[in-house]
C-alpha cells in the first residue's frame, strides 16, 4: 500500500510553495487537487503524473467529500505516492482533518505537509499585519461560508478578524459584527487573488459594508480591524502593484 500526502499548495504565488511540497509533487504518481491550487504549482508534477480535479467553487462540488476519501484510498492501493493538494494549508478550512481520519481508519499511512495559508498571506501581501504592537495583540480566522453557523459575538473583541469564504455573505457578516458590538467605523479590507499578479484590494468600513457593500470578486480574504489602515496607507503610495508585477516577471 502506498502513502498519501496531504499537501498545502500555498496562497497562489508558486514561489510560496514549500521546498518539501515541491519535492513531493515532483515525485507524485497521482495528484488530486482543489480549485484554488495555482496552475503554476501543478506544472511541478511529472509529465506522467495522473492529475485529477476534485475542487469546488461557490458551493459547487466536482465530487462529494466521501468520494474524494474513497479515491484517495483506492489510489493508495495502486500507487506509491498519492498527493491530496489543497490551496493554502490542508488543515485550515481544507477538510484535511476529515481525510486524515478516514485514511488512518483504513490503515493508510498519511503525511501532512503544511502550506502557507491565505489567512495570513493575503493580509501580508496587502501590507496588513494581523498583529501589531500597540494596535492588535490577537487575531482569529473564521469561515464566512453562508451555509455554516457562526457565533459572531465570540469575535466581538478580537483585534484582527480574518474571514475566509465570506465574499458572498459579506453584508450579513458586517451586520452581525456590528450587532455583536464592533465599531461601524472599523476598517475592512478585501484582498482578491492574493499573492498573484491579479491581486486587488478593496477597502471599506463595517458600516459601509453593512449598508452598501462594494463589489468584490472571489476568491478574496476579508480582514476586519485597525491594522487594515496600515495597509491602506502603504498602498496609497502606489508601489505595491509594480512590485508584484516585477516579482512575477523575474
Amino acid at each position: 500500500m502506498g502513502k498519501v500526502y496531504l499537501v498545502g499548495g500555498g496562497p497562489g504565488d508558486p514561489e510560496l510553495l514549500t521546498i518539501k511540497a515541491y519535492r513531493i509533487l515532483k515525485e507524485a504518481d497521482v495528484v488530486l487537487y482543489d480549485a484554488l491550487v495555482s496552475r503554476e504549482v501543478l506544472k511541478f508534477t511529472r509529465p506522467d503524473c495522473l492529475r485529477i480535479y476534485v475542487g469546488k467553487r461557490d458551493g459547487k462540488h466536482s465530487l462529494p467529500q466521501e468520494e474524494i476519501n474513497h479515491l484517495l484510498l483506492k489510489f493508495s492501493k495502486v500507487y506509491e505516492k498519492v498527493v491530496r493538494l489543497k490551496g493554502g494549508d490542508p488543515f485550515v478550512f481544507g477538510r484535511g482533518g476529515e481525510e486524515l481520519l478516514f485514511l488512518r481508519e483504513k490503515g493508510v499511512e498519511v503525511e501532512v505537509v503544511p502550506g502557507v495559508t491565505s489567512a495570513v498571506a493575503a493580509p501580508s501581501s496587502a501590507f496588513i499585519p494581523v498583529t501589531q504592537r500597540g494596535m492588535a495583540s490577537s487575531f482569529a480566522v473564521v469561515t464566512g461560508h453562508p451555509n455554516r453557523d457562526v457565533d459572531w459575538s465570540a469575535f466581538s473583541k478580537v483585534d484582527t478578524l480574518v474571514i475566509l469564504m465570506g465574499v458572498k455573505n459579506r453584508q450579513r457578516i458586517a451586520r452581525e459584527l456590528i450587532r455583536a458590538g464592533r465599531d461601524p467605523e472599523e476598517p475592512v479590507a478585501f484582498i482578491e487573488k492574493a499573492t498573484t499578479p491579479d491581486q486587488r484590494e478593496v477597502f471599506t468600513t463595517l458600516g459601509e459594508l453593512a449598508q452598501s457593500p462594494p463589489e468584490v470578486s472571489t476568491p478574496a480574504v476579508m480582514v476586519v480591524g485597525k491594522v487594515v489602515d496600515l495597509g491602506r496607507e502603504v498602498l496609497s503610495h502606489g508601489q505595491h502593484r509594480e512590485s508584484l508585477q516585477e516579482a512575477h516577471q523575474a
